[in-house]
């Protein structure tokens, strides 16, 4: 897979879901993305804010996980849409512990 906008929910998908606590890390997940980081483009998907956000960023980090955006949208995506930021996250793929899969 190359050149795809991954975006990637952090509580209950990269971590078990202990919010307001840091969870156990999905390992498997967190060595996947380290892997697909290097031809796509990462975007961390939370709804952490504040000091819990930063905290969230600060354990990807430990984990050697950098995301190329947090809770924004990519430069691509801002020029396609004349640099209008929707609060929605434009991506080719979205990992979220709340998603549906069929209908």
């Amino acid at each position: 897979m190359k050149n795809k906008i991954i975006a990637v929910d952090f509580d209950g998908t990269l971590v078990t879901d202990e919010y307001p606590k840091i969870g156990s890390p999905n390992i498997k997940l967190i060595n996947k993305l380290r892997r697909l980081s290097k031809n796509n483009t990462l975007i961390l998907w939370t709804c952490r804010t504040g000091d819990k956000l930063k905290e969230a960023v600060e354990f990807c980090l430990l984990c050697d996980l950098q995301f190329h955006y947090i809770n924004e949208n990519s430069k691509g995506i801002l020029k396609k849409y004349g640099y209008i930021d929707s609060r929605k996250i434009t991506a080719d793929i979205y990992l979220d512990d709340k998603a549906r899969t069929t209908l």
